[in-house]
């Protein structure tokens, strides 16, 4: 690429409600200084959820977009996409930036699904699940490609998307912490950029640990957290009762939430054996609102933004690293 709009982005840096960590600034000039430079990018970024990776891939966007190139993002769920879709969009309205974003999922209609494929080969940022590296979508001129939560999806996905460009610039994002060294070994060909800095106004995270007998206290929390408008994960090791293993399992625990919760709160359940849409839908409801309470499998770690959800139970917590 060849820069020379950086006070654009420095504007737009400036603008927004909040302070970009040192981290974040950090990250931002390496990617910066990678895609201006004379050599492809292959970069890592890994930072702990919230520590603002979206942000920096949308600027990273914006860039290519600057520079008449078109960029795509890939994440692992539909709901997670079209919370980078609304919020791409929403940026880009704020600030006047006239970008042309377009959505691509596997779950769209068909008369959708052929608008996006014809707007792709026009749009400046792409959006999607794994639906954008099928063999039908064509890109104009894809010079940056972004995974998010890239441990998702494999090597190949990964090549695949990377094919849709002549040698793109290539991001991937992961929240899952990994050793340096491990890194270094696991992704041997990518540059490492770690945000190791969380904004400066979050509140700090209040963690107990409880015996089984605290449950009904942790209960009446979750309810009283309910009730002045948030939300609650809880998590379980099991998906359904075992004769052969102990443990909570999502199906029994949900039944019993059911039962000792109001009926006003909403519950439901979330594991790795339903199929994808089914799935999804239920994130969506979360996401919304609709449901307050989500008892689920470690399957939510890859999930999706939601402020709301102020409360995490984690049941057999032995049972997890």
């Amino acid at each position: 690429f060849v820069i020379n709009n950086s006070e654009v982005i420095s504007t737009i840096i400036n603008d927004l409600p909040y302070k970009l960590t040192n981290a974040q600034l950090r990250t931002w000039n390496e990617i910066e200084k990678d895609m201006s430079g004379s050599k492809v990018m292959n970069r890592l970024i890994q930072g702990d959820v919230g520590s603002g990776k979206t942000i920096v891939a949308f600027l990273s966007m914006y860039q290519a977009a600057l520079c008449h190139y078109q960029s795509a993002l890939m994440a692992p769920t539909e709901v997670l996409a079209s919370q980078h879709y609304q919020g791409f969009t929403e940026l880009s309205e704020r600030y006047h930036l006239n970008l042309s974003i377009v959505l691509l999922t596997g779950s769209m209609r068909a008369g959708q699904k052929k608008e996006a494929l014809r707007q792709i080969r026009e749009h400046d940022i792409v959006i999607g699940t794994h639906a954008v590296i099928q063999e039908k979508v064509e890109f104009d001129d894809l010079a940056l490609v972004i995974t998010d939560e890239q441990h998702r999806f494999g090597v190949a996905q990964r090549d695949a998307l990377s094919k849709k460009g002549h040698t793109p610039h290539v991001l991937v994002m992961s929240a899952t912490p990994i050793p340096r060294s491990l890194a270094m070994i696991l992704y041997g060909d990518l540059d490492i950029s770690i945000m190791d800095e969380l904004p400066a106004k979050r509140l700090p995270i209040k963690n107990c640990v409880v015996n089984i007998s605290y449950r009904p206290k942790a209960w009446d929390f979750i309810i009283k957290q309910v009730q002045a408008g948030h939300q609650a994960y809880v998590i379980c090791p099991m998906v359904e009762e075992s004769e052969t293993s102990q443990g909570a399992d999502v199906v029994s625990y949900a039944e019993q939430l059911k039962e000792a919760l109001p009926s006003y709160i909403s519950i439901e359940y979330l594991h790795g054996k339903m199929k994808a849409k089914e799935k999804d839908d239920i994130m969506a409801h979360f996401a919304k609102n609709e449901t307050q309470v989500l008892v689920s499998t470690t399957v939510i770690e890859v999930g999706i933004n939601v402020p709301n959800a102020t409360v995490i139970l984690i049941e057999d917590a032995q049972r997890f690293g």
